[in-house]
């Protein structure tokens, strides 16, 4: 019985291609989403005690901000760094704030607003190149990237399958992409193709994707409509079925963190599981992509435990981060996303674990905030060439056999 076109010993893996990832989380845009960011403010702060972390808590929940990282304003705690997008009728009185509870801060980005304006103008002096001479080096639209990969199919149909595997909750296609073969002469890639496929899923967001170009460049959540409030969305990435809405996540609809109205209620998020559900047996890996934080994390996020491969896993970030940093330096933290990064419930990380796969990471790319989800364009070839090394890597520590 053939699995997908290969014999059943060969196994898969699943992973977002890394020269899209970028274009995925956190896309650049030409629009300027009729000067909404204007006297915006990102600040970073350090609380250096848990009456000041306390603090920060009640007031962000007052003013209602935008939290960068972490995540959840839960997670503000103490010695935690803390990036938070501030509006500008909220600047002034957070910082008299600051300066009275003597929090330590340092302000990233002065005006949002004119930070977008000169990625725009840079933006439009870039070529963005046709179809067949795709600019891998710009961040580009989901219409661009849709397209490409329609391309791709036709012209490379010896070496890729396009197909979806189900609608958003807009009704837009869910593509993914199946490398069957390389036809260059990496002989890396040689290998793990001869042994895997790959199964790439480029933008998994779509409809929030779409959303961040038209309306809000800073939305993360899916479009789902909730019927009794006004909020629009569910976070993707706490709607999986493993320790669902639980800590770190949130019943609130209105939050960037809300888990939706029960597991796997985002037709995203069902597709996917579904997906996976039917070929567990053969995917030996699962990657994910996210920005930004520079670190590689692996289960459990959902709590504080040690995974049984813990070894085998560990060892296999481990030597992906090392690889990583061997290309332009960056430092990568790596380890259990609870201890290293925090406890988050209802991740896909943690459920494609829980379902039999027996690798399952989670990238959090560049930066450490200095840039946060406004990353440069120039900064695309370099995080996505140090990252293609950590999956190398990840992958070619799949084909040892190591449980």
């Amino acid at each position: 019985m053939n699995f997908l076109g290969k014999s059943r010993s060969r196994t898969a893996a699943l992973l977002p291609l890394c020269w899209l990832f970028l274009k995925i989380l956190r896309p650049g845009h030409s629009h300027l989403y009729n000067n909404r960011y204007a006297g915006d403010k990102v600040i970073r702060l350090f609380p250096k005690t848990d009456g000041e972390a306390h603090a920060l808590k009640k007031m962000f929940r007052q003013l209602q901000v935008d939290l960068w990282q972490p995540s959840s304003i839960s997670h503000v705690s103490e010695g935690t760094v803390t990036d938070v997008h501030v509006l500008q009728n909220a600047s002034q009185a957070l910082l008299a704030f600051f300066h009275e509870a003597n929090i330590q801060y340092e302000i990233l980005i002065e005006d949002l607003q004119k930070a977008l304006e000169k990625e725009s103008i840079l933006r439009t002096q870039r070529n963005r190149r046709s179809l067949s001479d795709y600019n891998y080096e710009v961040y580009h639209s989901l219409e661009e990237i849709q397209d490409w990969m329609h391309h791709l199919n036709k012209t490379y149909s010896g070496f890729i399958h396009l197909f979806s595997i189900g609608r958003s909750y807009e009704g837009r296609s869910l593509f993914i992409l199946k490398a069957l073969l390389t036809y260059r002469s990496d002989p890396v890639m040689k290998t793990m193709l001869n042994h895997l496929y790959f199964y790439i899923m480029p933008v998994f967001n779509v409809d929030g994707y779409h959303f961040s170009w038209t309306h809000d460049r800073f939305w993360r959540k899916t479009r789902s409509r909730n019927s009794r409030f006004h909020c629009r969305g569910v976070d993707a990435n706490r709607n999986w079925k493993v320790k669902w809405c639980a800590e770190g996540a949130s019943v609130h609809p209105c939050d960037d963190t809300y888990c939706g109205p029960f597991p796997e209620s985002e037709p995203e998020v069902k597709a996917v599981a579904n997906f996976l559900r039917k070929h567990r047996k053969h995917i030996r890996a699962y990657l994910s992509f996210h920005a930004y934080a520079q670190m590689l994390l692996y289960p459990y996020s959902y709590k504080y435990a040690t995974i049984p491969n813990f070894s085998c896993v560990e060892y296999a970030a481990y030597k992906a981060v090392k690889a990583l940093r061997s290309v332009h330096g960056a430092q990568y933290k790596y380890g259990p996303a609870s201890r290293t990064l925090y406890v988050s419930s209802g991740n896909s990380m943690d459920w494609a674990y829980k379902n039999g796969i027996p690798y399952s990471f989670a990238f959090e790319l560049r930066d450490t905030g200095h840039f946060g989800f406004l990353l440069p364009e120039m900064l695309i070839k370099p995080t996505c060439t140090e990252t293609m090394l950590a999956v190398k890597n990840i992958t070619m520590h799949l084909l040892k056999k190591c449980p």
